[in-house]
């Protein structure tokens, strides 16, 4: 399975939030949306790399962006997955039907969970820049997210 390409649109969806409501696609128009897909809540990489976003996170919000974690995991592992970091990127689940949205972004692993990888959607719900780490042990550094904005037309 491959990440999906920039220039397709983003796919329909509907994700958990950690409140009980739904975030849908069409509540993205109108506004650049990065989707951090991982593994695993509380796995080492994956603790990393939401601490290493966090960190810049000021600075994507003030360049327009607006972050989410994506993983198959439960809303309340979610939860205290973010409340343990001490993270304030807000957490989607893709665990009921498991794996459905990343199965459309193509980024569900073999496995049932998904891979770890970045999509930014522009406010035309249009994807700008896609990446997929070549493995799920492969943190994603913070200049990717930033080098993806700019494909991202103002």
């Amino acid at each position: 399975m491959t990440v999906i390409p920039p220039g397709q649109p983003a796919p329909e969806f509907s994700l958990a939030t950690e409140q009980g409501e739904r975030l849908s696609d069409a509540d993205l128009e109108g506004q650049t949306t990065v989707l951090v897909f991982y593994p695993f809540a509380f796995s080492p990489v994956c603790t990393d790399q939401l601490s290493v976003y966090q960190e810049v996170l000021d600075e994507l919000e003030s360049r327009g962006a607006k972050v989410y974690g994506v993983s198959c995991d439960s809303t309340w592992a979610q939860k205290a997955f973010r409340e343990k970091l001490g993270v304030t990127i807000p957490q989607l689940s893709d665990f009921e039907p498991k794996g459905k949205a990343c199965e459309a972004f193509g980024v569900l692993h073999p496995g049932g969970f998904a891979q770890r990888a970045l999509v930014i959607i522009g406010p035309d719900r249009v994807v700008r820049y896609s990446y997929q780490a070549p493995s799920p042990a492969e943190l994603p550094g913070a200049n990717l997210i930033f080098d993806g904005l700019e494909a991202v037309p103002s």
